[in-house]
């Protein structure tokens, strides 16, 4: 959960997370759409899916218990190096280490390194560097602490060098490189991505929702049905073009009901919602279902999906 997510962010879904599955047996157990739901707004849905899939791993494969072994922990789905070096040091005591973006922050500085830490080469030379560091004993609360000093004290803006323990030893701080450090390659430019989404409701009030293919962007979540408009393509008309080739729906599209900006790791969104009637065909395609208002509720859905559901849906 932690993966690109501050620590405040984490704490109420680990300890939700924890209370649903408390051990790896009961996560391997359950429904993914169960893992999804409880893990909502949190985001980056691919972290769990890879947590639901190890779960059932170590279960079938480790009799429940998490693999002690740097080669075999580094094969279970989405656990990378950082991931694998927390687990193993922080759990099990093993010495080696833990790199995330704090540490290769506070390495950078510690050793005045002017090259990119976005370049693979120099991301494992600081790792190398960290493999140096870390102690035989207790290796789990050094690792700890070196993504703490980061976090609180080594930070991007306005490093707190007059408090930071390694402040003689820090090559940058005595190089006046400090505010320079860590370089970091050039941010690219975000895109804009127009979408939209069809509401459609059955003669019982039930809306139409689709589920998205378990691989990619927000896998497996619900959403309601619709797409990236081509560019230039009016709304209307893009909107009756990905119903009908995601549904084989042919729809007629009124008036807009409720629009959301949104912004994932690479690009940012503008969704519209449009009040739809079905026109002909029936629904073919990935799953589906006409879902009333608690279903809808209980169902994963992205962020921006789920602002669309509260905004069209009446609570209550």
């Amino acid at each position: 959960m932690l993966q690109q997510t501050r620590v405040e962010t984490v704490v109420p879904y680990y300890r939700l997370f924890i209370e649903r599955f408390p051990t790896v047996e009961a996560l391997a157990r359950a429904p993914l759409g169960d893992v999804l739901k409880t893990w909502e707004n949190l985001g980056y849905y691919a972290r769990a899916r890879n947590l639901h899939k190890a779960a059932g791993e170590i279960a079938a494969r480790f009799g429940g218990r998490i693999p002690e072994r740097l080669e075999e922990v580094i094969r279970l789905p989405g656990i990378g190096r950082y991931t694998a070096g927390a687990i193993l040091s922080i759990a099990f005591g093993r010495a080696v280490p833990a790199v995330d973006g704090n540490v290769r922050r506070v390495i950078s500085r510690l050793h005045a390194i002017e090259e990119s830490v976005d370049d693979e080469e120099v991301r494992e030379r600081i790792e190398e560097l960290v493999r140096t560091l870390v102690p035989t004993r207790d290796p789990g609360r050094f690792n700890q602490a070196l993504m703490e000093l980061g976090a609180v004290c080594c930070t991007p803006k306005s490093p707190d060098c007059p408090a930071c323990p390694l402040q003689d030893e820090c090559r940058a701080r005595l190089q006046g490189l400090s505010h320079r450090l860590p370089v970091r390659g050039k941010k690219k430019t975000v895109p804009h991505r127009e979408v939209v989404a069809a509401v459609i409701r059955d003669g019982e009030g039930r809306i139409l929702i689709v589920q998205r293919p378990s691989r990619g962007l927000l896998g497996s979540l619900w959403k309601f049905p619709g797409g990236i408009l081509d560019s230039g393509e009016p709304q209307d008309e893009g909107l009756k073009r990905i119903v009908r080739y995601e549904l084989g729906l042919g729809i007629g599209v009124g008036s807009p009901l409720a629009a959301v900006k949104h912004a994932y790791t690479h690009f940012r969104i503008t969704l519209t919602a449009f009040s739809c009637t079905l026109r002909d065909g029936s629904p073919a395609g990935p799953p589906w279902r006409w879902a009333g208002v608690d279903e809808i509720e209980g169902l994963p859905f992205s962020k921006a999906d789920r602002r669309i559901a509260r905004s069209v849906i009446p609570s209550g």
